[in-house]
């Protein structure tokens, strides 16, 4: 069995380095959780939510899975908004998918996954109920566009959640966004938002 040793030796260097930098760092972070920021993104191991946005640790409180889903039987992405509204009394919400996302190209391919179909499901539903705006388009151009359309249903479910909806009649200031993400350069777009009036605001 592997045990991974070089990951701890990684650790230890990285650790090293930080307090080289920083000799208080990790006791400073240790004292208290107060991020500004909720995000739910894709587990994409090519999207790590503090580096896009150069955040520190403790900045960001971070909710991922498959194609940065958000459904009203997920009791995991439910409990996570709770706690970070109503707890740890976040300002910003932001649902960040990212184009080429495996798991909306998975719901666009005429395959069987077994267990990840259910999960699935959920991005072939935005697919069918946006059948009109896909159709026609080269296979690049519909997984791009149906990963935008994704993150704006996500974004919508966050909304309509009822932890973020009695934050809102409570006069919280809290805003939803939904973005998206290049992994060829870099660089992130806003596709919508909604204030803590319920405005929406789609940006693109």
């Amino acid at each position: 069995m592997e045990s991974l040793k070089h990951l701890f030796e990684r650790n230890k260097d990285w650790a090293a380095a930080i307090k080289a930098e920083d000799p208080d760092y990790f006791l400073n972070l240790s004292k208290q959780q107060t991020p500004g920021y909720l995000w739910i993104g894709c587990s994409d191991s090519r999207v790590p939510a503090n580096q896009i946005v150069n955040l520190p640790p403790g900045e960001v409180f971070v909710h991922r899975n498959i194609a940065n889903v958000v459904v009203h039987t997920d009791l995991n992405c439910l409990s996570v908004i709770q706690f970070a509204v109503e707890y740890l009394k976040v300002e910003h919400i932001v649902v960040c998918g990212h184009y080429g996302c495996g798991g909306v190209q998975a719901a666009l391919d005429e395959k069987q996954y077994g267990l990840l179909d259910n999960w699935l499901g959920h991005i072939k539903d935005v697919a069918r109920l946006n059948a009109d705006q896909l159709q026609g388009l080269e296979s690049h151009e519909k997984l791009n566009l149906l990963c935008e359309l994704n993150v704006k249903e996500q974004f919508a479910n966050v909304c309509n959640t009822s932890v973020v909806q009695k934050a809102w009649g409570n006069g919280a200031k809290l805003t939803v966004y939904g973005w998206i993400y290049s992994i060829e350069d870099g660089i992130l777009n806003s596709l919508c938002a909604r204030n803590a009036a319920g405005e929406l605001f789609d940006t693109k």
